[in-house]
């Protein structure tokens, strides 16, 4: 009995030391940024979604479409939700930003980026995880949020 609690937690530490490893690979890499004017298609793994890739029925989540008029402070309001939620801001132009979630436990870093398209009034989003496989629906929930924010904030 004890030989066999003895391998239960060579096997629990070993998970969470690579789980650690994960989260500190995670830190090197950066957002994939604009290709061609747009949000990167989501790999095939189950851990992004983007708003940008209707084609993309896996991955794909509903853009947010700016119905007032006077969306002049929109990238002010959309890094202010950004900080409120808790990510931070790594980069931005007058259209894209770019933005960083990390997970309490593990240290993983999630990339979020956010497209403003002014002339069809429409906010692309894409949220992922930089590495691993599944994220258990983290990055759809943020989105979610993301939106939920946005449309108290009073923007629509």
């Amino acid at each position: 009995m004890k030989a066999l609690f003895m391998i239960i937690a060579v096997i629990v530490i070993a998970i969470i030391i690579f789980f650690f490893i994960l989260g500190q690979k995670s830190a090197s890499g950066k957002a994939i940024g604009l290709i061609d004017a747009h949000l990167a298609k989501c790999p095939t793994k189950p851990n992004c979604v983007c708003s940008e890739h209707s084609d993309d029925s896996e991955h794909y989540i509903e853009p947010i479409i700016v119905t007032k008029e006077s969306a002049n402070d929109i990238k002010k309001l959309l890094k202010n939700i950004i900080q409120r939620m808790g990510g931070k801001i790594e980069s931005e132009t007058d259209n894209y930003i770019s933005a960083t979630f990390t997970s309490k436990v593990f240290r993983f870093i999630d990339d979020l980026e956010i497209k403003i398209d002014r002339d069809k009034k429409t906010i692309h989003l894409r949220s992922a995880s930089r590495v691993g496989y599944s994220d258990a629906g983290v990055n759809k929930q943020r989105i979610e949020i993301f939106k939920e924010l946005y449309v108290l904030a009073g923007a629509n």
